[in-house]
């Protein structure tokens, strides 16, 4: 009997049989495997790429306040003081802050993709380095972060002129691994992962924990610089 126009229901040509309807269901899930890990790296990028912004904008925010106090860094009385709190170098948001365009204050101190800074560590995203409000010698002593509050040093004011390789020294950057999580991540002071950076000479870069030099407690860590902030974190 022929096929009225318009009725594919028995024309055996217009029907799925199992096994493509099985071939074309293999091949939907093959491209969605390879799509969602694109997706995902051009996510993370998209998220490295507005945190490298955030760092440059917090690097004027640096210049700006040392300008006003012949070219001083920040500091306070580790571990805690009014209004400044330091312990590794969290809570120096409020410092910088009132420095910042009134329509950037909040973004640029959070890194999109930290799912914890906003609701801790006055809610940024970044550290800033000890070597600035401790002296070299100071941090020479320190062979662990444990020493930063179990045997505080109090804190001095550093000068950006006192900065012998600001092209190296790092000065602030991510406190956890955004762009390249992992269970142990204990934070910036520790080895694993893949941070944002800003320096001393406020250029701003990417680099896995591997590429910085060991510290004063054989760790990746800018806070405990050789040397301080006479030394460097990069080779």
């Amino acid at each position: 009997m022929p096929v009225a126009d318009g009725d594919i229901s028995d024309d055996p040509r217009a029907a799925f049989s199992l096994v493509e309807l099985l071939v074309v269901l293999a091949i939907m899930a093959i491209l969605a495997s390879l799509v969602a890990p694109a997706a995902g790296r051009a996510r993370r990028r998209a998220q490295q790429t507005a945190c490298v912004s955030n760092l440059r904008q917090v690097g004027l925010l640096f210049m700006v306040y040392g300008n006003e106090r012949g070219g001083q860094y920040p500091w306070a009385h580790d571990p805690i003081s009014p209004g400044i709190w330091l312990w590794m170098g969290r809570g120096w948001r409020p410092v910088l802050e009132p420095y910042a365009p009134r329509n950037a204050a909040g973004g640029i101190f959070f890194c999109p993709g930290d799912a914890k800074a906003r609701a801790q560590f006055d809610s940024t995203s970044y550290a800033y380095s000890m070597s600035f409000y401790h002296s070299p010698e100071q941090i020479n002593e320190m062979t662990s972060v444990a020493d930063n509050y179990s045997n505080p040093r109090p804190a001095v004011p550093q000068r950006a002129a006192a900065v012998v390789y600001p092209a190296r020294k790092i000065l602030a950057g991510e406190w956890s691994s955004v762009h390249a999580p992992f269970a142990a991540d204990r934070g910036w002071f520790g080895p694993g992962g893949r941070r944002v950076f800003l320096f001393a000479d406020n250029h701003v870069r990417p680099l896995d924990a591997d590429q910085l030099a060991p510290a004063n407690d054989g760790n990746p860590n800018p806070n405990l610089t050789r040397d301080g902030l006479r030394g460097g974190d990069t080779p």
